[in-house]
């Protein structure tokens, strides 16, 4: 990963196309000095979804457990970017509750991705099955170049 200290996004160099949110927590081992809440906030940021091209369209497909499609928007602004985003909210917790462990992280995400040209962006449909979010965004069929024979005389 290339990170941009100026930016605040680091992208991927296998993938031009993606536009991660910046997480100052990635790669940090020791969040010993961080408040819990923070370690919350950024636990659930890095949302891991896979994107793949078919012939006929980019197929985004989201790992997104315990998240009813409510919590979760699909937009796309600026003309070709998909944006997925959300929010899992912490647990209520009841004044009897003893808690011996908290491991299932909570807080928003965000991820971006800049479509491609022959994307058809006002064709994108969203569907949510089992804690998974598949966004699939249509291709522009590629015109073939038209042929035509030339007789040749002589």
């Amino acid at each position: 990963m290339a990170l941009s200290l100026f930016g605040g996004r680091r992208s991927n160099v296998f993938d031009p196309f993606s536009l991660d949110i910046w997480d100052p927590f990635e790669g940090f081992s020791a969040v010993a000095n961080v408040p819990p809440s923070a370690r919350e906030t950024t636990a659930f940021a890095t949302a891991r979804i896979d994107w793949k091209e078919t012939p006929e369209a980019h197929i985004f497909k989201a790992d997104l457990p315990g998240l009813k499609k409510e919590e979760v928007k699909v937009e796309v602004e600026d003309g070709n970017v998909l944006q997925i985003s959300g929010e899992r909210s912490k647990e209520q917790e009841e004044k009897n509750d003893k808690w011996h462990r908290v491991e299932r992280s909570c807080g928003k995400f965000m991820r971006r991705f800049r479509l491609p040209e022959n994307a058809k962006v006002d064709q994108v449909k969203a569907n949510m099955e089992n804690g998974v979010l598949t966004v699939m965004v249509p291709k522009e069929e590629q015109k073939k170049p038209a042929v035509k024979s030339i007789e040749i005389s002589g």
